[in-house]
């Protein structure tokens, strides 16, 4: 068979190159949408409180629970797209999308806006592992699926990176709920033309969709990542006690039950792979160690060093241009070389990277900063790229979109982990810095809540107690910010040295895969 044609894995007909990159260009459309909803909330959340008023919990619930319901979900939709057909899912999802996404942007109340936000992570769930198991059948050639998987990647970092800026320039002109309107139109164009372009694909052999998994699957995700995110933020209560206990036995219920079907919603057999557990780990390591520490620098450039939300989100764009870069290139370097050495190198030089935000104070210059976020760009898109590729490559086809949604999964929980964990080191350092001389007490009790609780408690004071309360708030950030930076530093470099082992000998696959 020429490289200009491969046959279509349901239908047998074939398709031709042009084809397929035209359907990826659709896939990684939901790829850019999901990756800037999940970052864009954030510089909407002061107005959005101001019109809604919701309280401290219900914000809480507001910018928690998207993630919360695509954590608990991604396994049971990547299982469900192997079952019903991962086009079907995805053109459903992403027309459920764009309809929920209507519902964030006219809602009228906290509690409209947080059962509006679980339907967005309902919907959001069903399109990141049909997009990557998509791929995974569309691309037969291992070359070609690696260049494809490293686009996809670039993408989803660059809409990461993106979020800040659309959502800087649409609040700059209009009011909140235009960072959920931009939805529609990409989804439109989306569904459109995904229906003429994409091929269907499934697992003809994968049995029934067990509800009690897809249950125990939510649930227990779900209580582990609350339970752990309220433990960080207001330690071990028995509400949360509760909450872990409960997901702990639910996953473990899960996994149990999944040895005992004849067709289980994951197979946990994949796990005895050496390479797809170790890219696995990898995933979830390198987020944890990411994640707190890119959410409290985009704060340590506002509130810090004083710049407008869209300059914030530009001076963190080199991260996404080293990871496009990267991306594109790190499958055929990873066959030149090796799969562990590109992983464990790229592991290693975002460890490298974070070691210098412990050096960052106050009047810190951008290019320290800027050199420092694109060498994080570009050890993610080497690292995660290829660890993208092997998990796609360690399972047969059919199996696809519950190995990409193990993947996604690994990705969510070690961003709730990382935020929860690293995020309660830089609160705790803030919360202990010392109230300077002539704050009122509830002026000090904002201010040690958190930064921008400073900020503003400290506009109703004298402008030099006003000054030392801001800059006293500050030191104690960004001293916290140094410890987080530290303990992401040496959690990526145990990462490179574990996958530098786990790792060994993996290799990916180099001739042209016949369905």
């Amino acid at each position: 068979m020429s490289g200009t044609q491969q046959l279509s894995p349901t239908t047998g007909t074939e398709v031709k190159s042009s084809g397929r990159w035209l359907a990826l260009s659709v896939l990684v459309l939901a790829v850019l949408l999901v990756a800037v909803d999940a970052t864009v909330l954030g510089l909407a959340t002061p107005s959005l409180s101001e019109d809604l008023k919701p309280s401290g919990t219900q914000l809480l619930w507001i910018g928690d629970i998207y993630s919360f319901v695509i954590a608990g979900l991604l396994v049971s939709m990547g299982s469900l797209g192997d079952r019903i057909g991962r086009k079907k899912l995805l053109l459903t999802g992403a027309t459920a999308f764009g309809a929920v996404s209507v519902l964030n942007a006219y809602a009228t109340s906290p509690e409209m806006m947080i059962v509006a936000r679980a339907l967005l992570g309902v919907a959001g769930a069903t399109l990141m592992p049909s997009t990557l198991a998509l791929i995974r059948n569309i691309f037969h050639d291992p070359k070609e699926r690696s260049l494809a998987i490293g686009i996809w990647g670039a993408t989803a970092s660059a809409g990461a990176a993106i979020g800040p800026v659309v959502g800087g320039a649409l609040l700059q002109h209009f009011y909140w709920g235009s960072v959920f309107l931009i939805n529609l139109p990409v989804m439109a164009v989306l569904v459109l033309v995904g229906i003429k372009l994409l091929p269907e694909s499934k697992n003809p052999v994968a049995g029934p969709w067990d509800l009690v998994s897809v249950g125990l699957s939510l649930v227990g995700v779900i209580g582990v990542v609350y339970a752990v995110k309220e433990v960080a933020s207001h330690g071990l209560t028995p509400d949360v006690g509760v909450a872990a206990v409960i997901g702990a036995a639910c996953l473990y219920a899960f996994v149990r039950r999944q040895y005992a079907l004849t067709a289980p919603l994951l197979d946990m057999r994949l796990f005895r792979h050496r390479g797809f557990s170790g890219a696995v780990l990898a995933d979830l390591l390198t987020v944890f160690g990411l994640s707190g520490l890119v959410f409290f620098l985009s704060q340590f450039l506002q509130l810090v060093q004083g710049r407008e939300p869209l300059e914030a989100g530009l001076a963190e764009l080199p991260a996404a241009v080293g990871a496009v870069v990267t991306g594109l290139v790190a499958g055929r370097y990873a066959r030149r070389y090796s799969v562990r050495g590109i992983v464990a190198g790229g592991l290693a030089a975002i460890g490298l990277a974070l070691g210098v935000i412990t050096l960052v104070h106050k009047e810190t210059g951008y290019p320290l900063l800027g050199a420092a976020l694109l060498v994080v760009g570009l050890g993610a898109g080497f690292s995660f790229t290829v660890t993208a590729d092997v998990i796609l490559s360690s399972v047969p086809k059919e199996q696809a979109g519950s190995a990409s949604a193990v993947s996604e999964t690994a990705y969510e929980l070690g961003a709730a982990l990382g935020i929860a964990l690293l995020g309660s080191i830089v609160t705790g350092v803030y919360q202990g810095f010392t109230t300077p001389a002539g704050v009122p007490s509830g002026a000090a009790a904002a201010a040690h809540e958190s930064l921008g609780g400073a900020v503003e408690a400290s506009a109703g004071l004298a402008p030099d107690t006003a000054t030392a309360l801001v800059s006293a708030a500050q030191e104690a950030f960004v001293d916290g910010l140094r410890i987080a930076a530290g303990v992401g530093a040496v959690v990526l470099l145990a990462t490179a040295a574990a996958a530098w082992f786990l790792l060994k000998g993996q290799k990916l696959e180099d001739g042209l895969e016949h369905p």
